[in-house]
């Protein structure tokens, strides 16, 4: 009994080291690899590169392909790019299994030491997130060595040490690594396990070998679950990622079966005789091969999962979110970056419909004016969902650090474009009155009036811009367009006065000009908000520069 609780205790804390360090990672350098896997990912062989460095730093190939469905299920990515970073993930994810090989449980109670100094007396989020990663590794290795023990304890019971051994069928081997990996969501977990028990005598080279085949199975289960919620091309990935594993997995049954003696000597005599070592290389040495044998093939995969999936997403209901909601992926590295996509769309409408109504308004389109109407409906629907989606993703404690601070600005931005979307119906309005009562303005009015409308146009522009890429090149165009707005709505209104008072305008028409001219201005505000929305330093500040 004692030695199954320890055996327990020392999976626990190998578990929970394991996700500790793998969230720690996420939260402190998420957003700057996902950078990275979105911007590299165009050539499939650098794709294998960024997926394998990706995986290994992040030390969960779950967490990487449930990523890469999410970037596809978005439009992010291509069926062709994501297979190229799904093959390099199941690289990456071997490199836990060289860590442990390494045995450093000597070392770990420093690392524990060293990873609660940094989370409990250090301020800085990125240094407690560091902290987090160090304890987890250390956690991880104290976890090995109870179980390590435990087994050394198992290998003097005959009795378990020849049901062990009896163990020779390559079939069950494989069910059982596909079964356990698929419980624990981690080929890690089980390839460690395997290498403990290898270590210890308990199993032979030949049948961790199998399992090691298993496991690869296994580890598509995450990325199936996610895959299901998603829309067709993330399916589409889902099943790349479980396709590449099964055929990997039976031409490697079908190598080990002819010539497992020579397999098992070279994988052997490469690892010094070691047989922790040789589970470890052979699990690494098993990925590689079935990259290389089937990255020629990647094409041809793509082909399968489109035949497996075929056919397009069908249109949903007359609202419908593009990047987040129903279909989507969610992953807590990507949820943000997916939110700032939908943003955009939503302000790409929005600008399209300010273009609408000042045309329907000039036009004296009604029809237009109801046009307008009908995509206001769609805009605060928008908002209400993207900011449900933020409430729901703020209180995600896996967010990468960059992300966590920025959401709080992403709320904000969501509730000026539908501000924008009201002055816009408000612009349709003042169409409709236009156009059913005749009202005319002169045509000094109307000048004024489209030279404003082209500079808050132009605001806009530059503020989505500056929004989508992040980049501050348009900051001092930006403020110096706001000031000259202010200046122009306070010179207009004085003129439109003086016309009033010299009969050249009616009350009624110079009401609609009051209110167009103001609600302008404003849009030009809410444009800067939401260039100011990048930057970390307070708005207000920058304002008085």
């Amino acid at each position: 009994m004692n030695i199954i609780l320890s055996l327990l205790g020392g999976l626990g804390l190998f578990l929970f080291g394991m996700k500790l360090m793998s969230e720690g990672l996420e939260k402190a350098a998420g957003d700057k690899l996902r950078g990275i896997l979105e911007a590299m990912t165009k050539n499939r062989l650098i794709g294998i590169l960024v997926g394998a460095v990706f995986t290994a730093i992040i030390q969960s190939s779950s967490a990487a392909t449930v990523m890469v469905v999410s970037f596809v299920n978005a439009g992010l990515m291509t069926l062709t790019q994501a297979a190229g970073v799904i093959m390099g993930a199941n690289i990456g994810t071997t490199i836990t299994a060289q860590l442990v090989a390494f045995d450093l449980a000597e070392a770990a109670p420093v690392f524990v030491f060293v990873g609660v100094i940094m989370m409990m007396f250090f301020k800085k989020p990125i240094i407690k997130k560091v902290g987090e990663v160090v304890l987890g590794f250390g956690v991880l290795f104290m976890g090995l060595s109870m179980m390590s023990g435990s087994m050394g304890t198992l290998k003097d019971s005959p009795e378990i040490v020849g049901a062990l051994s009896s163990l020779k069928n390559p079939f069950l081997a494989v069910v059982v690594g596909t079964v356990v990996t698929a419980v624990v969501q981690s080929s890690s977990v089980t390839v460690s396990i395997l290498l403990l028990m290898a270590s210890q005598g308990l199993l032979g080279l030949p049948i961790c070998f199998y399992t090691i085949l298993g496991c690869n199975i296994g580890a598509c289960m995450s990325a199936l679950l996610a895959g299901l919620s998603g829309k067709k091309d993330a399916k589409r990935a889902a099943l790349i990622h479980f396709s590449f594993n099964v055929i990997g997995t039976v031409l490697m049954a079908l190598i080990l079966a002819l010539g497992m003696d020579y397999i098992e000597a070279g994988i052997l005599h490469l690892s010094g005789g070691s047989l922790g070592r040789s589970v470890a290389n052979a699990h690494t040495l098993i990925k590689v091969f079935q990259v290389i044998i089937m990255f020629p093939f990647a094409g041809w995969l793509v082909k399968l999962v489109n035949f497996l999936v075929p056919g397009q997403d069908q249109d949903g209901e007359e609202f419908e979110l593009k990047y987040i909601g129903k279909t989507a992926v969610f992953s807590p590295t990507t949820a943000a970056v997916e939110t700032i996509h939908e943003i955009e769309a939503m302000g790409d409408l929005a600008m399209k419909n300010l273009q609408d109504a000042v045309d329907a308004f000039f036009g004296k389109n009604t029809e237009k004016a109801e046009q307008v109407y009908g995509v206001e409906k769609k805009l605060d629907f928008l908002c209400k969902e993207i900011t449900d989606y933020l409430v729901k993703i703020n209180q995600k404690e896996q967010l990468p650090l960059a992300d966590s601070v920025r959401i709080g600005a992403l709320f904000h931005v969501v509730n000026d474009i539908e501000r924008i979307g009201d002055h816009a119906e408000n612009i349709a309005d003042a169409a409709v009155s236009f156009t059913e009562d005749g009202l005319e303005f002169t045509k000094k009015g109307s000048k004024e009036l489209l030279e404003m409308y082209e500079k808050v146009r132009e605001i806009l522009t530059m503020s989505m811009e500056m929004f989508s890429t992040g980049k501050k090149e348009h900051l001092d165009q930006i403020l110096a367009l706001e000031n000259e707005i202010d200046e122009l709505e306070r010179s207009l209104q004085k003129s439109h006065v003086r016309r009033l008072a010299k009969g050249k305008c009616s009350p009624q028409a110079g009401v609609i000009y009051t209110d167009m001219v103001t609600g302008l201005e404003r849009i030009a505000d809410h444009a800067t908000n939401i260039a100011f929305s990048i930057l970390d330093e307070d708005p207000e500040e920058d304002f008085e520069l």
